[in-house]
């Protein structure tokens, strides 16, 4: 497996980053299994794994950090902290109350003295970027963290990120975290262009969109049923114009696919990673054979004219289904438009 430099840090991370979000409650409760499918990825040459304390509420963590024993100093280990991880107003958020507290968590979690990768999960509109930098320089300076970055900005707080790093002395984000796809690519417009002015890697996350590029979603098929698709009717709901474009879209990738040789799930995953600015894709597979279907990926080079039919279907900038956005912004809502 090639590895591919994170940003301008010099650190070198496989194309595939394992994501641990379906390790637990949330996915596979069987925690042998879940250790196993991450031992695989590591024998596979995967050295990058991503999770966060929201999974599960840190079971995610915990599974692997038990994974990781005795294997630690071979891995780019990334978690994520922002997310609700109890009842308490302030066990959550970007503050640096939370910040300092929560990173101790998750290092127990990890069984790890040091997490390689820190990432703010999602941007806070109550809480001043410099409190969060300024609590994430000082855990890189204590040794508790190497690097940090951001997970799902819009590009203007990227920029923001920067500046403010710049002109207050702090360390600055290394990385972003976007959703990226082929159904879901207005990062390309923008958030992508950013991060490659500043010297940003990338790992973006739902490269099969949650499972829409999977090959189960057909329209000559039953349109599969699962909690997630309970939980989040935006994304799934088929009486929805937006996913019915997705169904539409999904169906024409998965006979491209066929057409060019490989699984839907190998052209999605390529895809992603042979965009010039993204560093891995990050998988999140819930069983073995998930897994192995998406390991193929990590070898595919896609020619111009199969990407060229690619743009056909989805046009490069365009999130076919508007919802897919992974972050919803607060100005966009009605008492932030209204007098």
């Amino acid at each position: 497996m090639d590895y591919r430099p994170l940003g301008s840090t010099g650190v070198k991370v496989s194309p595939l980053c394992l994501g641990a979000m379906m390790f637990g409650a949330w996915g596979n409760e069987d925690h042998d299994e879940s250790i196993g499918i991450i031992h695989r990825a590591l024998d596979a040459g995967i050295n990058f794994i991503d999770t966060a304390d929201v999974y599960a509420r840190g079971e995610s963590e915990e599974i692997v950090g038990k994974a990781l024993a005795g294997r630690r100093d071979d891995v780019i280990l990334a978690t994520k902290v922002h997310g609700t991880m109890g009842d308490d107003p302030n066990e959550f958020g970007n503050s640096r109350r939370w910040i300092v507290r929560e990173v101790e968590n998750s290092l127990r979690r990890l069984g790890t003295d040091w997490i390689d990768l820190y990432q703010i999960h999602r941007p806070e509109q109550d809480t001043d970027i410099d409190e969060t930098l300024g609590a994430l320089s000082d855990l890189v300076h204590a040794g508790k963290v190497r690097y940090i970055g951001s997970s799902t900005f819009p590009p203007s707080q990227i920029v923001e990120a920067q500046w403010v790093a710049q002109k207050r002395g702090r360390e600055r984000f290394v990385c972003e975290q976007p959703p990226y796809s082929m159904l879901i690519r207005g990062v390309e417009s923008d958030v992508l262009p950013t991060c490659r002015r500043y010297g940003m890697g990338v790992i973006p996350w739902r490269p099969l969109p949650g499972g829409w590029l999977s090959g189960r979603y057909r329209k000559d098929g039953d349109v599969p049923t699962s909690r997630r698709a309970r939980m989040l009717p935006k994304r799934y709901d088929m009486s929805l114009p937006g996913n019915q474009r997705k169904l539409d879209a999904a169906d024409a990738l998965a006979r491209l696919a066929e057409g060019a040789g490989m699984t839907l799930i190998e052209l999605a995953l390529a895809f992603v990673i042979n965009h010039s600015a993204v560093t891995a894709a990050i998988i999140g597979p819930r069983t073995m054979e998930h897994l192995e279907s998406q390991l193929p990926a990590a070898e595919i080079e896609l020619s111009a004219d199969l990407l060229d039919r690619i743009d056909d279907i989805v046009p490069p900038g365009v999130n076919v289904n508007p919802a897919d956005t992974g972050w919803d912004n607060p100005a966009l809502e009605p008492g932030a438009r209204r007098r």
